[in-house]
């Protein structure tokens, strides 16, 4: 069972199963019964966006990439902050790693 399905089954208003016995029943932290998560602050919305934008034009961009465009359009950013918001917005690099050919083949009767 999914933790998140998990998440849903514990019922905090529950009168005989306190959250603390439910949390062990389903192997929660009763942490994460309480998290909440906090919305995105607003002055990074307006950075994600152009991200966002870049990164459809330019998948390839990592965070040092991508936070030399964002400073040539005006935003104050380091590379900490771009790397964090790419992990919120789920933005992963696809990088093709090529093979190089050998321009050299050993004979096969020579590495034995």
């Amino acid at each position: 069972m999914s933790r998140r399905r998990r998440l849903a089954m514990v019922d905090r208003g529950h009168l005989k199963l306190s959250v603390v016995k439910q949390c062990r029943l389903l192997r929660l932290s009763r942490s994460s019964v309480y998290y909440r998560t906090t919305p995105a602050k607003p002055a990074d919305l307006e950075p994600m966006a152009g991200m966002d934008r870049q990164y459809l034009k330019t998948p390839y961009y990592g965070s040092r990439r991508m936070t030399v465009w964002l400073r040539t359009q005006g935003h104050l950013v380091n590379r900490k902050r771009v790397q964090r918001l790419m992990r919120a917005m789920g933005l992963v690099v696809r990088v093709n790693h090529f093979c190089r050919v050998r321009q050299w083949i050993l004979p096969l009767s020579l590495l034995v």
